[in-house]
């Protein structure tokens, strides 16, 4: 089989990342979520703290939720005053998924890649998402606080996440138009939701190879 990508979109405390390691792990193939800003910062030679930074910067930036600057493929080059800009911090970012799809599958969780890798025949996108109270607990479970800052912390997360994806591609994060597969985990381990996605994304690619 050619190389394939399976992207990964997801509500917070839905388990998407402990999933998403099992699926790679089941697959033999690399994960990147947030060790992308690495890969990223080797490719441009701009630091990696610049690009964690740019990540925390949008999150607290109200110009970021009001407007939009939706990916195009384009680079800034370094003699450019905005070389650094958070967008073209996102546009490396976009650039090395591309590359990486290039030579070998992968698994990838958040980053837009969804939309990012949009004209890949192999690419399978998948939004992940679980029930109010489920995701809450995780997140009481996983940071060690009390339901209403689980609550708040999750409010916030999805709401940037929801800003960030239109902010870079111009669509609807919670839109089922954008997805192969959405799957709820709410009464599903980890384990049986990675199964599901394996399942699900060899079936779509061979159906997708037979056309």
């Amino acid at each position: 089989m050619d190389n394939f990508v399976i992207s990964i979109t997801r509500t917070c405390g839905s388990g998407a990342t402990s999933i998403g390691r099992i699926l790679a792990k089941d697959l033999g193939v690399e994960l990147y979520d947030r060790n992308l800003l690495r890969l990223a910062s080797d490719e441009s030679g701009i630091s990696q703290e610049l690009f964690a930074r740019a990540d925390e910067d949008q999150k607290k930036s109200l110009l970021f939720r009001a407007s939009q600057k939706v990916y195009t493929g384009g680079l800034i080059p370094p003699e450019k005053e905005d070389f650094t800009s958070n967008n073209n911090l996102f546009n490396y970012q976009a650039k090395v998924l591309r590359e990486l799809a290039e030579m070998s599958s992968y698994v990838v969780i958040g980053r837009a890649a969804d939309y990012v890798l949009n004209d890949r025949t192999n690419l399978v996108r998948v939004f992940i998402y679980a029930s109010r109270e489920k995701c809450i607990q995780k997140e009481m479970n996983r940071q060690k606080i009390d339901w209403k800052k689980a609550d708040k912390f999750i409010t916030k997360t999805d709401r940037y996440r929801r800003d960030y994806y239109r902010y870079f591609t111009g669509q609807e994060w919670e839109s089922m138009r954008n997805y192969d597969l959405c799957i709820n985990t709410t009464d599903m381990t980890y384990e049986q939701a990675a199964k599901a996605i394996k399942d699900f994304a060899f079936t779509l690619l061979e159906s997708k190879k037979n056309k």
